[in-house]
């Protein structure tokens, strides 16, 4: 199971957070949906890789929307004097009529971001790099930053072949399997004279606690509740009383 499921929604709530964090009701779940997709379809195509974006995270607290933008290169979106930051905001705003806040959060280590990676590789493919030199480059960077296990699948021509295929590297290992594993994964897509090749990244970064893990700790609360609740005891049924007919002379 574990080998063909999305590792992020396989993990969802037990090590993985949700990127669209509000409740909503049934009429207007579908046009909160719809924004969040355009939100982040506008940031990804504008900035994807050239402000090197890991993830965006869109959270809607008391009738208003919240945008936390995690980046490799936090000064190509702010700009000058937070100018840039500002022109987002007027483009975003445009989706919604909700007041929207940008926040930017640089990501440390970019070289473990799975999305970061595979954008990586898909840049260098488009620039005609060999697949297999791409590959080994982003993965020997990852195990040299502290990831335990990293795999990179490329699909397609690759090498401009007439038939399409696919061709895979490996690292350590990669779990995919054990739920407190910590792993990322992400796609790509490189648009090469030859068409389209798919890129997939996993990245095994160590296993989570899950003691700590503020969902398990949450769901293992709510198990031992009901654990401790006492079993509602049944009240005896009253005794039918037996009438003793006389018997008749």
């Amino acid at each position: 199971m574990g080998q063909k499921i999305d590792p992020r929604g396989f993990r969802l709530a037990v090590t993985k957070d949700w990127s669209s964090r509000w409740y909503a009701n049934n009429q207007s779940f579908a046009s909160n949906l719809e924004e969040d997709l355009k939100i982040r379809e506008y940031l990804v195509k504008n900035f994807g890789r050239r402000a090197a974006i890991g993830r965006v995270v869109v959270e809607r607290p008391a009738k208003s929307i919240k945008v936390t933008l995690h980046t490799a290169r936090p000064g190509v979106v702010i700009g000058k004097k937070g100018e840039g930051i500002e022109q987002i905001k007027k483009e975003l705003q445009k989706f919604t009529s909700t007041p929207l806040h940008l926040n930017v959060e640089e990501i440390r280590k970019p070289e473990l971001n799975s999305q970061i990676i595979a954008d990586q590789v898909a840049q260098q493919l488009e620039k005609r790099v060999a697949f297999r030199r791409a590959m080994k480059r982003s993965m020997q960077a990852a195990m040299k930053l502290g990831a335990q296990g990293i795999k990179i699948e490329t699909s397609g021509r690759l090498n401009g072949i007439e038939i399409a295929r696919s061709e895979w590297y490996r690292e350590g290992r990669v779990p995919l399997h054990t739920l407190r594993a910590d792993v990322e994964y992400a796609t790509a897509e490189a648009l090469t004279t030859y068409g389209i090749i798919g890129v997939k990244v996993w990245v095994y970064r160590g296993d989570i606690n899950l003691n700590k893990n503020k969902f398990f700790k949450s769901a293992k609360d709510d198990d031992k509740k009901l654990n401790n609740k006492k079993p509602v005891s049944k009240k005896a049924a009253p005794r039918k009383r037996k009438v003793e007919k006389d018997a008749i002379a």
